[in-house]
């Protein structure tokens, strides 16, 4: 087995289970590696410490897949993937009724020991993301897995991310088996949704607030709620099913807006106080402000802004910014759902941001609770960059 050996000094991020190893820690690789390979990750000494697959044009050299080192001369990695899919797969299919949510994540990357792979149920098609060269080597034994296991009517491919680039790959988007509908089906906590997986925001949903959404029902009866960075209105429609006398929904994309009418009507809540305004979500909170407009409740769920560690101070300023300006729009006694999903923001510097912006906007903030991501979206403890959604309910004063 090809092997790469870690410098002195420098094994223990791995020995603590870390994924990720960058080519600062690499003292010297065998011969006749290439981009791709599976290697056997060895210390200074050449004790094996795990296996992983490398990539030296990426700026996260190698991945680890299995700390198992004790099998590295009969290692068949066809059906080391083939498990780590089953076991991810399976604590899923056990855990949801799908009369009810028949819309889940399958596989979650690194924080399901498969790290470049991500795959999402909708119903009976699943969409694949493939994000790194060497998952993408083993695509085929996926594909053929899934068909077999799960017996899906389509798979469709969204691996057209701009990681991709990062690690030598081209866009991909596209069907690999079947076809899916224009707009897919799915059915979330009862709750009907229609996906664009061919061109949604990352496969087509956002799986991984299902459990916050179900959280806002509690808050929603006789309120009037602006639901901020809205996207297809998932937030907005348990909003209303929550008994809100008026939903706002403040969207950059048209195209988004539409759909999310369209699930409107599918649960029939067309007839409901509702208002969709497209723009940028900033300009249009400090023009509201300037007007003098109030609301019960806010929901704050913007995209990532902080992509990487050396945007991050922007990205701070970002989040305090748009939670100032929510907090200065909410009635005293006021609800605000705040978000983040930027893995760089840890839960304590967020908790943070919201006290900078309750400084600046003189308000005193209560936490209600703390909000994360589903069962289907686990996190591992070594490797807090999965634990990405995080998540406060707060009553504003």
């Amino acid at each position: 087995m090809k092997r790469v050996f870690i410098k002195k000094g420098r094994k223990k991020s791995i020995m603590l289970k870390h994924p990720w190893i960058f080519s600062g820690a690499i003292e010297k690789i065998d011969p006749d590696i290439k981009a791709g390979d599976m290697v056997l990750i060895c210390d200074n000494s050449g004790k094996p410490l795990a296996l992983g697959y490398i990539n030296p044009y990426s700026q996260i050299t190698i991945r680890i897949i299995s700390w198992d080192i004790e099998k590295e001369k009969s290692w068949k990695y066809d059906k080391l993937i083939i498990d780590k899919l089953k076991n991810a797969i399976d604590l899923r299919i056990n855990y949801f009724n799908l009369l009810e949510t028949n819309a889940f994540r399958l596989v979650n990357s690194e924080a399901d020991l498969l790290p470049g792979l991500i795959i999402d149920k909708y119903d009976k098609t699943l969409v694949i993301q493939i994000l790194t060269l060497g998952m993408d080597r083993f695509k085929d034994v996926i594909v053929n897995f899934l068909l077999d296991y799960l017996s899906p009517k389509c798979i469709y491919e969204r691996s057209d991310t701009y990681v991709r680039k990062k690690e030598g790959l081209q866009l991909i988007k596209g069907p690999i088996h079947g076809n899916p509908p224009e707009k897919q089906e799915i059915l979330e906590n009862g709750y009907k949704f229609l996906v664009d997986i061919k061109n949604g925001q990352k496969t087509g949903f956002y799986l991984d607030q299902r459990d916050n959404r179900k959280e806002l029902l509690k808050f929603c009866r006789e309120k009037i709620i602006l639901n901020c960075f809205s996207y297809t209105g998932a937030f907005s429609v348990y909003g209303l099913k929550g008994g809100a006398k008026h939903v706002i929904n403040l969207e950059a994309s048209n195209s988004a807006i539409e759909l999310a009418k369209e699930i409107m009507h599918l649960n029939k809540l067309d007839k409901y106080g509702q208002t969709f305004i497209a723009g940028n979500v900033f300009e249009i909170l400090r023009a509201m402000k300037k007007e003098g407009k109030k609301f019960d409740l806010i929901i704050l769920d913007p995209p990532k802004f902080a992509h990487t560690q050396s945007n991050l101070d922007n990205a701070i300023r970002g989040y305090k910014e748009i939670n100032l300006q929510a907090m200065q729009l909410l009635k005293p006694g006021g609800i605000l759902f705040t978000f983040t999903c930027s893995g760089t923001i840890s839960h304590e510097l967020f908790s943070k941001i919201i006290t900078w912006a309750a400084m600046d906007s003189k308000r005193i903030v209560q936490v209600i609770k703390r909000l994360t991501h589903p069962i289907d979206h686990p996190y591992l403890t070594s490797f807090l960059e999965s634990e990405y959604l995080k998540g406060l309910i707060c009553k504003i004063f």
